[in-house]
């Protein structure tokens, strides 16, 4: 059986509605489970790859080089060892229009969902994507 199609980004959350993106925990993704709908990545050729012991879904405010912060709500949480010895600590994230990007946790606050920085972006992106601005 499938899992309904909006596990993950079920077309994006507002600052009331983002706790029922379903998280994905307890192991490491595969490709069938991006295929499915049910993680938004899967590193392959990684050491040890686990799962990350958080709480998910869990509301960060991402630093994103390109567009600076940005609320998101992280829905994976995974570490995966590299060739030389470090380990990279990674996160899937979904945006408040629904879309699923991955980064590192190092890159992200972790808050929870009575931050208002976080409440504030939320409400832009979702007020940008609708055109028009929620107060």
């Amino acid at each position: 059986m499938s899992e309904e199609p909006d596990d993950l980004d079920g077309g994006g959350y507002d600052v009331e509605d983002w706790s029922r993106l379903a998280g994905f925990g307890g192991r490491v993704a595969t490709l069938e489970d991006v295929q499915a709908g049910r993680a938004v990545f899967a590193l392959g050729d990684t050491e040890d790859p686990r799962p990350i012991d958080m709480d998910l879904p869990q509301p960060v405010i991402w630093w994103d080089e390109d567009e600076g912060e940005q609320a998101a709500v992280a829905v994976q949480a995974e570490a995966h060892g590299t060739e030389d010895g470090e380990t990279m600590e990674v996160l899937g994230l979904i945006l408040p229009d629904g879309a699923g990007v991955v980064a590192l946790l190092d890159d992200v606050d972790l808050v929870d969902d009575s931050d208002p920085v976080w409440r504030r972006l939320v409400t832009e992106a979702v007020g940008d994507e609708r055109g028009d601005e929620e107060a």
